[in-house]
């Protein structure tokens, strides 16, 4: 019998929350975002809330929300299918140059990422001429349902789709080169769906508005708007949000790839990942049975965590990240935390953290320390251990993975 960590906050004429934050901060508009979803009428049993909880766009980072009849969109929000993927290479550290930098050099040159908002110009973080391989996998696996969406929904075609697939992005997307406590050296990235998922996302949050607006339903929050189960918009999102995270899944594969050829050129020998390979959303809705019900079951900034299944729970730029195997909590739905959580908003980080205190944070990692990345210094996050021993029973922690090379947009 596992002991459980979760605290439970009644909420009136709603279901109750039940929240593994004991240890770790937990802000009060988070915890009022928590209480409006838990007071819509379609909730199944209770919302959970996860150790890396905060605020997010109507729907809180790092919650568990299982519906009977009913989707909100702004709850798997506008990067649809994020998630992580990591590697277990057959290189130790030993195999690594003294030198990282023209290690992150490759891979920034291997990987499209960041962002260019030039007008007429090419945005600097897709591909310039779509590499054949690439071109290949859109045809094979995405292609034919994309033009099923955008047949319904026009709007969705004029977006870096294809040109996005095998690209980073930016702010909390990387891709990193780790050791694990044994020396193991592994990959690991964190991406999804890129300008195409931000598209569906924002098209049918707009949506869902507009359906509350005609059937005159008032929120405790306009960006719960929700669609109905049996509804053309309803049966539209399902499809597009289910193609979208098909999409971060294969892009996530393709970059994972282009990293590990990266590295292979420049240790000037083939790289060969080894058989932990975990490919895991955290931004994602899914048809899952619970408590007797079917539900759709929204986690928003957070991972499945079934009995057995491997997950990615990563710290900060500058602290310990973990492949962890669920433990099949059915308080949580079967759900972990997706990372540390933030503590501080973009911008209050900015104004906070100097350059110079980001610099010292990552003294040990080859990555950008310049002002364009202050927003991810290890302090604008939750201390990662804390997290961890907050969800104790949730996930049981396989390797503990330290970062030495970091890749940021």
């Amino acid at each position: 019998m596992l002991d459980m960590n979760y605290e439970v906050t009644t909420v009136e004429r709603g279901v109750p929350i039940k929240s593994w934050t004991r240890g770790v901060p937990f802000e009060d508009k988070a915890r009022q975002q928590l209480r409006n979803i838990a007071s819509l009428p379609f909730i199944h049993q209770w919302v959970a809330a996860m150790p890396d909880v905060h605020l997010g766009k109507g729907a809180t980072i790092g919650s568990v929300i299982p519906t009977l009849g009913a989707v909100i969109p702004a709850a798997v929000g506008v990067d649809i299918g994020c998630g992580m993927m990591a590697v277990k290479t057959d290189l130790q550290a030993r195999d690594l140059p003294d030198n990282l930098a023209p290690l992150r050099c490759a891979i920034e040159q291997a990987v499209p990422h960041g962002r260019s908002l030039s007008r007429g110009k090419r945005d600097k973080g897709a591909w310039g001429e779509l590499p054949e391989a690439v071109a290949r996998l859109w045809q094979t696996q995405l292609a034919e349902r994309f033009q099923v969406l955008t047949d319904k929904h026009r709007v969705l075609k004029n977006t870096n789709n294809a040109h996005h697939l095998g690209t980073l992005g930016t702010g909390n997307h990387f891709i990193e080169v780790c050791l694990d406590e044994h020396q193991a050296v592994w990959v690991m990235l964190h991406s999804g769906s890129r300008g195409v998922g931000n598209r569906i996302g924002s098209h049918f949050i707009e949506l869902a508005k507009k359906d509350m607006e005609r059937m005159f339903i008032q929120l405790p929050d306009k960006d719960l708007a929700y669609l109905v189960e049996g509804a053309e918009n309803f049966n539209d999102y399902v499809e597009a949000v289910g193609w979208a995270q098909d999409y971060a899944r294969l892009n996530r594969q393709i970059m994972m790839q282009y990293t590990l050829n990266a590295l292979a050129v420049t240790l000037g020998r083939p790289v060969i990942g080894e058989e932990e390979a975990v490919n895991c959303h955290h931004n994602y809705v899914s048809r899952e049975h619970h408590y007797g019900r079917n539900v759709l079951l929204t986690r928003k900034g957070a991972v499945s965590a079934r009995k057995d299944e491997l997950g990615i729970i990563p710290g900060s730029m500058g602290a310990r990240s973990f492949i962890v195997r669920g433990l099949g909590n059915q308080e949580s739905f079967c759900t972990c935390s997706h990372g540390a959580g933030r503590v501080m908003s973009r911008t209050e980080a900015r104004k906070r953290v100097s350059v110079a205190q980001h610099s010292e944070a990552t003294r040990d990692v080859e990555c950008r320390k310049d002002a364009g990345v202050v927003d991810e210094t290890p302090s604008a996050y939750k201390d990662i251990d804390s997290v961890m021993a907050a969800q104790s029973d949730l996930v049981e922690i396989v390797y503990t993975l330290k970062q030495v090379v970091c890749v940021k947009g």
